[in-house]
């Protein structure tokens, strides 16, 4: 579990996403855009699309499998449901030399780009109780 603090270098500043392992059927995710009157941004992964719904000043993301990688991985494991929780912050190299400083354990050891021109890394879900956590820095906030 992560506990004390000295997060002077960098901050949470909210949610950013939510993400869902999507299955073979399409209609959930169908249902999804229907009830947010949105479109996705979609982009490609290592085996994987992401489509980000913009929900207020955060985002739903659904993950479909397009072949063997994390997202069909964790299908065949868990089936379809909630895969992570993200968070955004200020700064992201700063963030994981503080939680690495203070011994939690990190699937990232350095920032790598994401979806939008975004900075992440994957905190292990034993620091948060089984929870997977990702850290967005989204595109300009470190500048």
């Amino acid at each position: 579990m992560v506990t004390g603090s000295t997060q002077a270098k960098w901050r949470v500043l909210g949610l950013h996403h939510v993400a869902f392992a999507r299955g073979e059927d399409p209609a959930a995710e169908g249902a999804l855009c229907d009830l947010l009157s949105t479109q996705p941004i979609a982009e490609q992964g290592a085996g994987f699309i992401e489509r980000m719904y913009g929900v207020g000043g955060a985002f739903v993301q659904i993950l479909e499998a397009t072949g063997p990688g994390v997202v069909q991985t964790f299908l065949d494991k868990r089936g379809p449901g909630l895969h992570h929780v993200a968070f955004t912050v200020d700064a992201l190299a700063p963030a994981l030399e503080d939680l690495r400083a203070r011994g939690v354990r990190l699937v990232d050891e350095a920032p790598r780009a994401g979806g939008m021109g975004s900075l992440i890394a994957f905190i292990h879900p034993s620091a948060f109780g089984g929870m997977l956590v990702e850290l967005v820095e989204p595109k300009g906030a470190g500048t």
